[in-house]
């Protein structure tokens, strides 16, 4: 008689919240069996856990409801703009943040209403600003005076006046990898408060006859685990509302950024801590200076989609460079999951098609692209490993898809959700037809 299935233990915290080990000793994600998804969609492979997005959109949701604030819950698309996922995020009440014109139509093809979208990007091309007006975008978050100038523009010719919030650089800095820090002085986002260049851009904003200036955005960084910068945040942005007034500026945007757990080691705040916080501190420092008290708007991304997925790849050339290290090389790498790369980021994997066993041997997990630095684990503690194993890096739903690229001719992989037992391929696997497409 087979074993009942048994929770896994070790990983759980950076596995999607349904992974356990079935009664064959495989790796169980949303009732689906990871060695058959393989089978059955090749590799590599994304899968995702749709309740585990489902029920972090209502965390975040349900949680800023209860602070009484008001205000919404935006989700950063960038993290991971499937249609699948826009379309699950969105049945839940959420509103969406896109970055760029193809964020934008995938919003719009997934069905999320125009009005609840809010259009971020510190460059936005005229044709991006062009096709969110036509969209009626019900948010467009301002990066530079270049963009009010041809916001107006464009609003004027339409006869449409424009609901905007300015983003502004508060100077703060968070606790995080300098390339995802976005706070600082020193930033390519936003109008900073150093040299009254913020102050300039609200009157800038008030006298543009298109534009509503509803409100404010930071944000100051992301994979962040430390929630002090929040309050010290507030306190600088109440302190500007109270210099240049607060008629009109009813939004005050705190942005995102909360982490995740790539390592079980790590602990990360819960959507509920994270939502007190950064509401209370709006809450705190407005109220400290006799302001009115603003709708407080959140950005989660990472936090929504990140534990959630997970990349499965193929074993293939292991190699022993004796007194050195052991190399296992894999079907996929830099092409389909760059943060690695890019960012430093430390991954958990395990052996997905014996998910139980113990980890008795060290590997530099590598991808199986032309760099050197194509190195997914620099130090990956695992069993003994064999060619055509399994192996899944947990946590990989955020910033994975999104940046995937088709570097040394790599097809971008094929992507699942998997809930109660069943899975739905929601992107095919590119095809090198599709890799060649735009050639002529």
């Amino acid at each position: 008689m087979l074993a009942s299935p048994v929770v896994l233990s070790d990983l759980q915290s950076v596995l999607p919240p349904s992974a356990r080990v079935n009664a064959r000793g495989h790796l169980e994600i949303g009732g689906c069996d990871a060695v058959d998804l393989a089978a059955e969609h090749g590799t590599p492979l994304v899968v995702y856990d749709a309740a585990s997005i489902r029920d972090q959109a209502r965390a975040f949701r349900d949680a800023l409801a209860a602070t009484g604030v008001g205000g919404e819950v935006v989700y950063a698309s960038k993290a991971y703009f499937g249609r699948a996922a826009l379309a699950l995020i969105a049945a839940e009440g959420l509103a969406v943040d896109v970055a760029s014109g193809g964020e934008l139509a995938a919003a719009l093809r997934a069905g999320v209403p125009a009005e609840r979208v809010h259009v971020h990007g510190n460059n936005k091309g005229p044709e991006e600003i062009a096709a969110a007006l036509d969209a009626g975008v019900g948010t467009v978050v301002v990066d530079n005076h270049h963009e009010l100038d041809e916001l107006e523009r464009q609003c004027s010719g339409r006869g449409h006046t424009q609901d905007i919030l300015l983003r502004i650089t508060p100077g703060v800095q968070a606790e995080t990898h300098h390339r995802i820090a976005t706070g600082q002085v020193d930033s390519k986002f936003g109008f900073p408060l150093a040299q009254g260049a913020a102050h300039a851009a609200v009157r800038h904003a008030r006298e543009t006859p298109h534009l509503r200036l509803r409100g404010l955005h930071v944000h100051l960084g992301s994979q962040l685990m430390d929630l002090d910068v929040f309050p010290a945040a507030a306190d600088v942005m109440a302190r500007f509302v109270a210099e240049v007034g607060p008629d009109g500026l009813d939004v005050m945007d705190m942005g995102g950024g909360l982490g995740i757990a790539y390592t079980p080691d790590r602990r990360p705040p819960s959507p509920g801590t994270f939502v007190d916080v950064v509401a209370g501190a709006v809450v705190d420092a407005w109220t400290a200076r006799g302001l009115p008290v603003p709708r407080v708007t959140i950005e989660p991304g990472r936090a929504i989609v990140g534990r959630a997925g997970v990349h499965l790849y193929r074993v293939g050339a292991i190699k022993d460079v004796p007194g050195v290290r052991t190399y296992a090389a894999v079907d996929g790498g830099m092409s389909d999951l760059l943060r690695p790369m890019l960012y430093d980021a430390v991954y958990s994997p395990l052996v997905a098609g014996r998910a139980d066993a113990e980890a008795t041997a060290h590997y530099r997990l590598v991808g199986k692209h032309c760099e050197t630095g194509d190195v997914l684990v620099d130090d990956a503690h695992l069993p003994q490993l064999e060619r055509g194993d399994l192996v899944c890096m947990p946590a990989t739903g955020a910033y994975g898809v999104s940046m995937a690229s088709n570097y040394n001719g790599q097809p971008r992989p094929a992507v699942v959700f998997a809930e109660d037992g069943r899975a739905r391929l929601v992107t095919r696997r590119e095809t090198l037809d599709d890799v060649f497409a735009r050639e002529l």
